[in-house]
């Protein structure tokens, strides 16, 4: 039997193979995101420092940093909540959202701004991150293969 859409080979009549057990979904997005936002800042860093020395390379650095601390400590409790307690991954994920906004809003407010910092390059390192983070984020899930089916169950499955 063929498409009749395209001409080829005849389909077979076995089964299609499986791609096996994936990889935690977490800590890929998390290596991917880290990987192209970390890329970014590097190359952000370059105008930085030439256009304010060190510490313009050193205050986009900062700001992009705090982004990715921001978003991969979300992606670390996604990876450990949602091994044990997939269904339970949401609630933790709003909870870690609650506790990192007031977390890192009271930190920013106790501590201040260093005199060092130079409050454009910040923005625009932070800036950077967010948007390659969520780029490589948003690629990331694209790519991955998610069961949103049951497998059919087996007659050894049934006699079990």
């Amino acid at each position: 039997m063929t498409s009749n859409t395209e001409s080829g080979p005849e389909s077979s009549s076995g089964n299609v193979g499986a791609s096996g057990p994936a990889p935690s979904l977490w800590l890929n997005l998390l290596k991917r995101s880290s990987v192209a936002a970390a890329a970014g800042l590097a190359l952000c860093a370059i105008p930085a420092a030439i256009l304010d020395g060190g510490s313009g390379a050193l205050s986009s650095t900062s700001g992009g940093m705090l982004v990715m601390l921001f978003f991969g400590i979300s992606l670390l409790v996604g990876h450990f909540v949602g091994r044990n307690n997939p269904s339970g991954a949401i609630g933790m994920f709003v909870a870690t959202y609650f506790v990192k906004v007031v977390g890192f809003a009271a930190v920013l407010f106790l501590v201040g701004a260093p005199d060092w910092l130079n409050s454009r390059w910040f923005i625009g390192g932070a800036v950077t991150a967010v948007v390659l983070w969520q780029a490589a984020e948003i690629h990331g899930f694209s790519k991955a293969r998610l069961q949103i089916y049951n497998d059919p169950e087996t007659k050894e499955d049934r006699d079990a």
